[in-house]
């Protein structure tokens, strides 16, 4: 099912048609695609070119690691998590690799990174569904990560399915139109809250 974004201004197709379904297909990802995610993830821009990025992948392939990886979720997104062929948490190192200070850009350049990810996704017919819904302590104690890392997000991996497999009301939610706040609610200049000259022109 293809959701575009209903966009006021002209943007490419493949951010216009990148979103986060719940419903997925019964199918494997292969191999060479899940290297082509990751490899996007690699050449995402950084800090000081520091790459505090990490994630860590769980396939349906492999039972019980899918189920340890599962089991970090919270319980509305194990629901419907479950039938994804693949499941990932993205961890930040938050100290800098040349010096050791606290690196306060480097959660979002793990966003970075994973919003590269979701669409070099979608530029292979594949979805990304990002997550806040899981336990970071779980995480980290199921996974040993390290205490100058932070788990950040859970993501759910897949080819897009058929949203009549969903429960009634992520069907729902899984069928209604897409919407975004105006840019000129975000977008400003000379002081916060002042809309930007080119924004109120428009």
């Amino acid at each position: 099912m293809k959701k575009s974004a209903p966009a006021h201004f002209s943007i490419d197709t493949l951010l216009a048609e990148r979103w986060s379904p719940r419903a997925f297909e019964d199918r494997s990802i292969e191999p060479a695609r899940l290297r082509q995610l990751f490899e996007a993830a690699r050449w995402a821009a950084s800090s000081y070119n520091d790459q505090p990025w990490f994630y860590i992948v769980a396939s349906r392939d492999n039972p019980a690691e899918f189920q340890k990886m599962l089991d970090c979720l919270v319980e509305f997104n194990q629901a419907w998590a479950k039938a994804a062929p693949v499941l990932a948490i993205s961890v930040a190192r938050t100290k800098f690799k040349h010096d050791g200070s606290v690196n306060r850009h480097a959660q979002h350049d793990v966003g970075a990174a994973s919003a590269s990810l979701a669409l070099q996704a979608q530029s292979l017919g594949l979805a990304v569904h990002q997550m806040a819904g899981f336990d970071p302590q779980r995480a980290r104690d199921t996974y040993h990560i390290p205490a100058d890392h932070e788990p950040m997000a859970a993501m759910a991996i897949g080819y897009p399915g058929d949203p009549a497999a969903l429960p009634d009301k992520l069907r729902e939610r899984e069928m209604s139109p897409r919407s975004r706040r105006p840019i000129s609610e975000f977008v400003f200049a000379g002081d916060w809250g002042s809309v930007a000259p080119f924004v109120k022109h428009t």
